[in-house]
């Protein structure tokens, strides 16, 4: 029963304590020497009302965030966000080979400042991406520096100062991640070219399935569900490699689609529609035009 059970962690004094260690410096911000970290076996899953930023290396357990199982193969650098479902499960590893840091931030540490609201906009704390990025030597070291200084500065200067300028560090700690994660959209091109790859068999397979005539058009979700990963990494790996969102995706198949049918086939325009997943023709039509300045019509008429 130990691995269903949720252990809801509300605070910085909570964290450090289920991780059997000692009390922290700030009661809002804290940065934890991750080979110091002494989780109990069989925890099962977590909820921690902090953000999560960490450096792990020598991973000794499977991390689910969310349904998917954290890729550690390649990257060392995670991120998490609050009250997010995270499933830890052990597996056999040499402690001493674990290093780094975790810093942890309550959000009433960002309270009245601009990271309240900007901080959710950065999609890696999500469940949209499972796979930790990857640093090179000279990026982990940037990283490293910004750290140590906001470790520095709360346990050395706590004063009216101090959270302008943790907040400060944070800011840059996030910006140059995000430099970092589009960068790992576009350097891994073999493994991105691969999901664009099943999502075009995906969507062929769905437009010439039975399920466009009972459920209409693709919707993002089932393209997503269906590849394995979230939306909005879907969304972000599409407009790094093509430019294009996923919704420009699904439109651009439907005329794809529709071309062929009109100049291959003797099936009417109302006939194409409907197996188009429109429920009905003048939709069609006028969805068709936007994207063509013709009219199916017209544009059938064109091979005549």
């Amino acid at each position: 029963m130990s691995n269903t059970k949720i252990h809801h962690i509300k605070s910085i004094t909570e964290l450090h304590r289920f991780c059997n260690l000692e009390k922290p410096k700030h009661p809002l911000v804290s940065v934890i020497d991750y080979s110091k970290v002494n989780i109990p076996a069989g925890t099962g899953s977590i909820i921690c009302d902090c953000y999560s930023i960490a450096i792990k290396k020598g991973v000794n357990f499977n991390f689910k965030y969310g349904q998917q199982v954290y890729d550690f193969d390649e990257g060392v650098m995670i991120f998490t966000a609050p009250k997010q479902v995270i499933k830890l499960e052990s597996k056999e590893s040499d402690d001493e080979n674990r290093e780094g840091w975790i810093l942890y931030i309550h959000p009433d540490f960002l309270w009245n400042t601009p990271l309240t609201k900007a901080i959710k906009q950065y999609e890696y704390f999500n469940y949209s991406v499972n796979e930790a990025l990857f640093l090179s030597e000279k990026e982990e070291m940037l990283i490293n520096s910004l750290v140590k200084n906001i470790d520095e500065e709360y346990r050395t200067n706590i004063d009216k100062f101090t959270q302008g300028i943790i907040i400060s560090h944070i800011e840059s700690l996030l910006n140059y991640s995000e430099r970092f994660y589009q960068r790992q959209f576009i350097t891994r091109k073999i493994s991105n070219h691969k999901i664009l790859d099943q999502l075009e068999i995906l969507l062929n397979k769905y437009f010439d399935s039975e399920e466009i005539l009972t459920k209409g058009l693709p919707k993002v979700e089932y393209l997503a569900e269906n590849l394995k990963i979230s939306q909005s990494y879907l969304s972000g790996l599409l407009k790094n490699l093509t430019g294009k969102s996923t919704q420009h995706h699904i439109q651009d198949k439907v005329i794809e689609k529709a071309k062929e049918k009109l100049s291959t086939t003797d099936l009417t325009v109302s006939e194409i529609a409907y197996e188009l997943g429109f429920e009905f023709p003048q939709s069609f039509n006028k969805f068709f035009k936007s994207k063509t300045n013709l009219s199916p019509l017209e544009f059938r008429e064109t091979f005549n």
